[in-house]
């Protein structure tokens, strides 16, 4: 598996190229819609490897405003969790990156306070919701080390990039966010 990765403080930030719903992370986060419901790209691969059985648990969830974030168990998936988080629809407006920064923070936040210490990303935003994978890279990363400089408690953050293309997008916003 090819990876990039950096340190931050005790943490360690990883970009793999890959499939989310295998990763050994105790979590996993699914880049949801606002009802949590299976949709398609990263959403819907997530619900058809778990099964039905997180759809159910995610209808008594009660839905997820944009920018935040909620846990499921995983359901079958390698990791024991899912968190979901609704990404923006890209717009161009300057919400766009606070939002997508919110989904970043939210999450990692969830995680830290349910005692989870390893976490994948999958690109947030970036498939049907049109937000360009290198605007998506560079809010993320930046998110990201902003929250593990802050705080301490995750050991490990995945980004896993599906195709080849988000992979290098995604290694390159590493090395200039991260030094």
């Amino acid at each position: 598996m090819e990876t990039v990765f950096r340190t931050i403080g005790a943490s360690r930030v990883e970009i793999v190229r890959g499939d989310i719903t295998g990763q050994d992370t105790e979590a996993i986060v699914n880049a949801a819609n606002n009802t949590l419901a299976p949709g398609g790209g990263v959403s819907g691969a997530i619900h058809r490897a778990a099964g039905p059985g997180l759809w159910e648990e995610c209808r008594s969830l009660g839905g997820c405003a944009t920018g935040e974030a909620k846990i499921s168990g995983s359901h079958g998936l390698k990791a024991r969790y899912v968190v979901h988080t609704v990404g923006p629809v890209y717009s161009g407006s300057e919400q766009d990156p606070l939002s997508l920064r919110s989904c970043y923070r939210n999450s990692l936040q969830a995680a830290l306070e349910s005692g989870i210490k390893s976490i994948a990303f999958p690109s947030i935003s970036t498939g049907i919701f049109g937000y360009p994978v290198t605007e998506a890279a560079a809010v993320a990363l930046e998110a990201v080390r902003g929250f593990l400089e802050e705080k301490a408690g995750i050991e490990l953050v995945r980004f896993v990039l599906f195709s080849e293309a988000d992979f290098e997008v995604y290694a390159k916003a590493l090395e200039e966010t991260v030094d």
